[in-house]
């Protein structure tokens, strides 16, 4: 007989081997989650109603990790620097003992006369350095160049691109270095797009907040934990802000906001156009 075995009598044909499947690994949950960082960390930009304060990226995230209330920490603050984030919001963070770290920080210095690229990248390995030691994943972020979305004069626009290239390539130098996770928002898609943005072109409407969040999830997923409930980019929850709102944000905020940082940043700007002018 061929291609069988005869049992008492019975023609079995044995059946084709099949391929030994690898193991999928299983993901892991992250039950409790720190969002550290300046005013987007905050979550300026995505208002809630009854002025029920700011949402933003970091409850997003931690809808879509399934976190729960008791699991999340932002010690965030607006104006926050690289320094800041390691003196003043680890701290809390390693007393949390997280299992995920959001860092959004770096802006603020480009905008700083002192601004010292060596300086946040130490600053930055030193955050991931005394996260990783209570088992924190940390995922910091490389930006867009805001030039592209921010209306600045020319000299201006060159002189804030040139820092912003600094600073994301110290923050380059870190992510490779040490091997973590890194969100690129100048490749996130619809980064520069207006309706991504807030009134004031500094920090992420609704929907950049979302697209942040997904952009992060994205990450985590890949990093191997488990995202129950994806981030949905369509906007719900929060407050459309009017067009009063827009304008009282401008007088209150915006307009002294631009007086201050612009006094710090129009040196280096001047050196800039200095230096322009020279090369012709």
């Amino acid at each position: 007989m061929v291609g069988g075995v005869t049992v008492i009598g019975v023609e079995v044909t044995p059946e084709p081997s099949r391929p030994v499947l690898a193991a999928v690994p299983e993901l892991k949950p992250a039950r409790r989650l720190v969002v550290l960082g300046d005013s987007t960390a905050v979550g300026l930009g995505d208002p809630l109603p009854r002025r029920g304060g700011w949402r933003g990226v970091g409850p997003l995230v931690a809808a879509a990790l399934g976190v729960a209330d008791d699991g999340y920490l932002n010690p965030s603050f607006t104006g926050a620097r690289m320094r800041c984030v390691l003196t003043e919001q680890v701290p809390a963070a390693v007393a949390h003992r997280a299992d995920v770290a959001l860092l959004v920080a770096g802006m603020n210095d480009t905008l700083r006369p002192d601004f010292d690229a060596a300086r946040i990248a130490a600053d930055l390995t030193e955050v991931i350095h005394r996260l990783r030691a209570t088992g924190t994943t940390v995922v910091p972020v490389r930006f867009h160049d805001h030039s592209k979305v921010f209306r600045l004069p020319p000299s201006l626009k060159r002189a804030l691109s040139a820092r912003v290239a600094e600073l994301n390539a110290a923050i380059d130098d870190v992510v490779a270095r040490e091997g973590v996770p890194c969100l690129d928002l100048d490749r996130l898609p619809g980064a520069y797009e207006l309706a991504s943005w807030s009134v004031d072109r500094l920090h992420p409407s609704e929907l950049g907040h979302r697209m942040l969040a997904a952009g992060f999830t994205g990450l985590l997923a890949g990093a191997g934990f488990a995202v129950p409930e994806p981030v949905s980019l369509t906007c719900s929850g929060g407050v459309e802000p009017s067009a009063a709102g827009h304008a009282g944000w401008l007088v209150l905020k915006g307009i002294p906001w631009l007086w201050r940082r612009g006094r710090e940043f129009l040196p280096y700007a001047a050196v800039i156009m200095w230096n322009s002018f020279r090369a012709r």
